[in-house]
């Protein structure tokens, strides 16, 4: 029996709770627009902002207007509280119960942060805002602003992938007896560091977005979330509906762009089927990723024929009514997705008007439609791409305990400490591409391909990295560029570089691994979270091999940051990779560590 959805809560641009969200998807009305709350410069760019300030969100939460808090965190703190409200649970009623708190993040506090950097620089009580501006710190205080005080917490940080993955690890913690409640999804609110970040690769349209539709020019980026309550079984007959099944796979093909067969999405829809015991033909609903971009919708589309063939069902993208609310769409989409199916109607794609080759006609709306199992797509950079499926009964293994194979062992353990040990990556990294990589990015894989080797694994089965911060040499020079010279001629290449994602994606691309691919970042529980996923995936018969890296770095000035504040600073440089595989089997019929 899959895992149970129990409880949901939503805000998005096209409402604040699920009720409003049901009757704008009924009525096709959009949210995006012109931009009210966000301060930049780019009023020309169209977004799906969430209409209530955070002073609203503030009141909503009882916390003061005057605090300091990131809009991630508040617009994450509400939407748990809706599905916790939606669940018939309460923060009272959970203790003695093991809870856990998922959520995928990328921007994290990034909305306060770019407003005070300017201040941190020389002003100390702005400084001590950094200490929540990582994507880890934000679920904590999610936490807590939900009552939900000393559970588990962990963040998923897979840029646009990432509250679907953060589902994916909820199912499975339920599955394996990890935990009793499970709260997973996903957060973003909009910043200047983000649109910019878009914007500097091109891919935002200056009008409505059109996914699929021939003219398309881009995306409109949104913000939001969605999380939704997972409990074992029937929910106690609580259940909305089930998460049937579900796969994560990486395209490893490119940074930023999509393969043109889209190989990562066919791998990750074929194992959501599988995991759910389903055929092609079971899919009555597909709410497809369709960014808008004239990459993501082909390579969607290509992947989508190769899953359904001359059986496809009907296919939107709602992106056109809320925007890409990167980190968190997944999680609002899966919203929306159980919302089409429980009320018998398939949402309209907004925005199309014609018939592209490259792509799937998509749906322009279905009432009095019978939906009993539908199929989530949730892709982001670096080709990390996830498909969930949800189903009206119950269907597959997901939320049910899993048999338990081998436990892993350490067959291989690198670790570069020292800015000096980069001196021998020429084993690794020819000269010139070396020239070209950051200090993180070298030694990441320098200890990646040295653990692979010490293993005897070309390309291992996974790839799963841990970071606190990410790639943040590059992510401060991004911001320091934006605050100090403004938003325009912003580098490309900085942002591309930015995501926490880019280590485990880089990893996966060099070492041509298509399996399983998730970054965690929960400070100094970022390598335990990994390690406890790896060991997971091969108890479970998952994978065989698991590459775990852990990586951090720290640049001058964030160094001098933790000296004002009285906190450790992480080294100049930090990469350790371990690889993990079953026991091999001895002569002798036990079994030895390699």
């Amino acid at each position: 029996m899959g895992a149970a959805v129990t409880g949901m809560g939503v805000l998005c641009a096209i409402g604040n709770d699920t009720g409003q969200v049901l009757d704008a998807l009924r009525n096709g009305r959009s949210g995006i627009g012109r931009m009210r709350h966000l301060q930049s410069s780019h009023t020309e760019l169209p977004v799906g902002e969430v209409s209530l300030s955070d002073d609203e969100l503030k009141t909503l939460l009882g916390i003061s207007t005057d605090s300091v808090v990131s809009r991630t965190t508040l617009l994450g703190a509400v939407a748990v509280r809706q599905a916790l409200q939606d669940a018939g649970l309460t923060p009272e009623g959970l203790k003695g119960r093991r809870v856990a708190l998922l959520s995928g993040t990328t921007v994290g506090g990034m909305d306060v942060t770019e407003r005070l950097f300017p201040l941190m620089r020389t002003d100390d009580k702005a400084l001590t805002y950094v200490r929540r501006h990582d994507c880890g710190s934000c679920t904590e205080e999610i936490a807590r602003l939900s009552g939900l005080d000393g559970c588990e917490v962990c963040t998923v940080s897979t840029a646009c992938s990432a509250a679907v993955n953060a589902i994916i690890v909820g199912c499975e913690m339920l599955a394996n007896g990890e935990a009793d409640v499970v709260i997973a999804g996903g957060t973003e609110a909009l910043s200047r560091f983000h649109l910019n970040g878009f914007n500097t690769l091109m891919i935002l349209d200056h009008d409505v977005c059109r996914p699929f539709d021939k003219s398309r020019a881009g995306l409109n980026l949104g913000e939001g979330a969605a999380f939704v309550v997972l409990e074992k079984g029937g929910g106690d007959g609580r259940a909305q509906a089930f998460v049937g099944g579900y796969g994560n796979r990486c395209d490893a093909f490119h940074q930023t762009a999509s393969s043109d067969d889209g190989e990562g999405a066919f791998l990750a829809m074929t194992e959501a089927l599988r995991s759910a015991g389903l055929q092609p033909s079971d899919i009555q609903y597909v709410n497809a990723h369709g960014t808008g971009t004239p990459n993501n919708d082909a390579s969607e589309s290509a992947a989508l024929r190769r899953v359904f063939g001359d059986g496809m069902p009907a296919v939107s993208s709602t992106k056109g009514l809320t925007g890409h609310t990167t980190s968190a769409s997944g999680a609002i989409e899966t919203v929306i997705s159980i919302l089409a199916m429980r009320h018998g109607f398939v949402p309209g794609n907004a925005g199309w008007r014609e018939k592209d080759a490259e792509c799937v006609t998509p749906s322009m709306g279905m009432s009095g439609v019978r939906i009993d199992n539908v199929m989530c797509n949730s892709f982001g950079f670096g080709g990390n791409d996830s498909s969930i499926v949800l189903c009206r009964e119950p269907h597959g293994s997901s939320g049910t305990q899993q048999p338990r194979h081998a436990e892993a062992v350490v067959t291989a353990d690198v670790t570069i400490d020292s800015v000096e040990q980069l001196k021998d990556c020429r084993d690794f990294i020819p000269p010139m591409e070396a020239r070209r990589m950051g200090k993180l990015m070298k030694a990441a894989t320098m200890t990646a391909l040295a653990a692979l080797r010490q293993g005897g694994v070309e390309t291992p089965d996974a790839i799963i990295t841990a970071t606190a911060y990410g790639m943040l040499e590059t992510s401060e020079r991004f911001l320091t560029d934006m605050c100090d010279n403004g938003e325009e001629l912003l580098k490309p290449t900085l942002f591309m570089q930015s995501t926490h994602n880019t280590v485990g994606s880089a990893i996966a691309i060099r070492t041509r691994c298509h399996g399983y691919n998730i970054t965690y970042t929960q400070g100094r529980d970022s390598m335990s979270r990994a390690m406890s996923d790896a060991r997971r995936l091969i108890a479970t018969g998952k994978a065989r091999t698991v590459l775990v890296e852990c990586h951090d770095e720290a640049t001058p000035l964030f160094r001098s940051f933790c000296e004002r504040l009285g906190v450790e600073a992480p080294r100049e440089v930090y990469s350790r990779s371990v690889l993990l595989a079953p026991p091999r089997p001895s002569p002798g019929g036990g079994s030895e560590y390699q």
